[in-house]
């Protein structure tokens, strides 16, 4: 049962879980860039596009973009780009769109003070405390997915959790979305890696949701992250997704991988400028494609080890860098992705304090999107169980956190103050009798015994804690309800692609 502020009654043998539905970020975004500097960093992504381009290999996207307007040598496949021709092309994009889900009340509108939280997506591995690092397989990547619908502040499923490696690499992407769309009734990513998988995601959405590709492209429901190859370049299966799912009026979410010292310049000022130029080049495609194309700035920007050249995840600069990208999105009228990283090897404080790094710098700087919300672990090589728990917490507590404080003659509580006398307490009064079930944020994952309680039970750390509710969560899962001729369709459309693939 859902109470009055949001919060549902508690079971005490359920996991303790806050109710789905999409969250509104009702506070006003930190700045960390002044409107000049803003305005410094554009101009110059568009006099980097201007005077040395970006890179397409794809040969039929600098097809397009010359015919547009833009600039080609086919001997470097470089494009420059007339800044009034990316201004005008970025004039096209929404500011806004809904992306919906297979059950409608889990639809996800992108953009505005809209925040979604999505699962991790893509890593090689998984882990979990009873088996370790390791390859994944394809039975275990659906136990992540049950999670992932079992868990109710994710609202979106990344386009597979990790690499299920006991599958054929060219045809594992089909069943990734035969599971998605028979274990999950929310919006799910694609696996946009070239022109065919991508392909192979929209036919199965329009099987899934029952409509036409004309129906899918008024009301859409595919997303996929597109991440460019920094520095400045598009290679030719991410373009082919890009023109696929323009075409199809469906979503892509640019992402270019800018980790300051290696594939950006060493300052952030640096690093954001090309960051949007990169962006800006592949969003000048998608609308040469179809105008009005759904483009989400895609930040991903931080900073290297200067030690060891490895990536460095959740740094004070890659908040910064999440809040400025805020900034510059929605300057440009663009929904902005961010994401939860870490770069810790396993559930400990490093991990979470990285994290915290993280999710404050994408909700304080209005992310839209928030990619990898829970279950990353060691820089995006591994998708962890107990890491999937531990960040679920951390997004619940943000959700409270983004609950406004209500004050009315309720709320304020004059008359219970008046009443209890200087000196005494408010455990007993009605005002605490009739609000202690929900007054406050309870916890799926911290504990709160003292010392000694919770040494006689056995000092169970957090990562234990963890793996305990997600094998509650697994035993718990009932799958989502699917008209049984659809799951017929989508398993001969896979059967079928097999076939030809093979």
């Amino acid at each position: 049962m859902i109470r009055p502020g949001g919060r549902a009654r508690r079971v005490a043998s359920a996991v303790k879980q806050l109710p789905f539905g999409q969250l509104v970020n009702p506070y006003a975004p930190i700045e960390v860039l002044s409107a000049d500097h803003v305005e410094a960093i554009i101009d110059a992504a568009l006099t980097i596009l201007e005077t040395g381009g970006m890179r397409f290999l794809e040969d039929s996207s600098r097809q397009l973009l010359r015919a547009a307007g833009a600039a080609c040598d086919e001997t470097t496949k470089m494009v420059r780009f007339d800044r009034g021709l990316v201004l005008e092309k970025l004039a096209l994009a929404p500011a806004e769109f809904t992306l919906r889900a297979r059950n409608r009340a889990h639809d996800l509108h992108i953009g505005g003070k809209h925040l979604v939280f999505c699962s991790v997506g893509g890593p090689a591995f998984c882990s979990d405390l009873d088996r370790g690092r390791r390859p994944g397989t394809q039975a275990e990547l659906c136990d992540f997915l049950r999670l992932v619908q079992s868990l109710n502040i994710l609202h979106q499923e990344g386009g597979g959790s990790f690499e299920a490696m006991d599958l054929p690499p060219e045809t594992r992407h089909l069943d990734l979305y035969l599971a998605q769309f028979t274990l999950l009734d929310k919006n799910c990513q694609a696996y946009a890696l070239g022109r065919q998988r991508t392909v192979d995601c929209i036919e199965m959405t329009c099987i899934a949701l029952g409509v036409d590709r004309e129906t899918l492209a008024r009301d859409p429901a595919v997303m996929a992250i597109v991440n460019t190859n920094s520095p400045m370049q598009l290679d030719i299966p991410m373009t082919e997704a890009v023109l696929e799912l323009a075409a199809a009026g469906q979503a892509c979410c640019i992402t270019p991988f800018t980790l300051a010292g290696s594939m950006s310049p060493v300052t952030l000022a640096g690093t954001l400028a090309q960051q949007t130029a990169e962006v800006l080049a592949v969003l000048t495609l998608a609308q040469t494609v179809k105008p009005g194309a759904r483009i989400i700035y895609g930040s991903f920007a931080s900073n290297v080890d200067m030690q060891s050249g490895a990536p460095a995840l959740g740094t004070p600069e890659y908040t910064k860098a999440a809040m400025a990208s805020g900034q510059i999105a929605r300057r440009l009228g663009l929904p902005m992705r961010s994401s939860n990283t870490t770069t810790s090897n396993c559930v400990d404080a490093q991990a979470a304090y990285e994290s915290e790094m993280s999710l404050w710098g994408a909700i304080l700087g209005h992310a839209n999107l928030v990619y990898h919300a829970a279950g990353w672990l060691e820089s995006g090589l591994t998708a962890s169980f107990e890491k999937l728990i531990a960040d679920a917490e951390m997004l619940q507590m943000m959700a409270e956190f983004l609950r406004p404080i209500e004050v009315n003659a309720g709320e304020l509580a004059l008359d219970s103050i008046a009443k209890v006398e200087p000196g005494g307490h408010h455990f007993g009064t009605a005002h605490t009798l009739a609000r202690y079930e929900t007054a406050f944020y309870a916890p799926m994952l911290s504990n709160r015994q003292n010392f000694e309680s919770w040494h006689e039970a056995g000092s169970v750390d957090t990562a234990r804690r963890a793996n305990g509710i997600w094998k509650k969560l697994l035993a718990d899962y009932q799958p989502p309800p699917l008209d049984p001729a659809i799951e017929e369709a989508l398993t001969d459309y896979v059967t079928h692609r097999k076939e030809e693939i093979s």
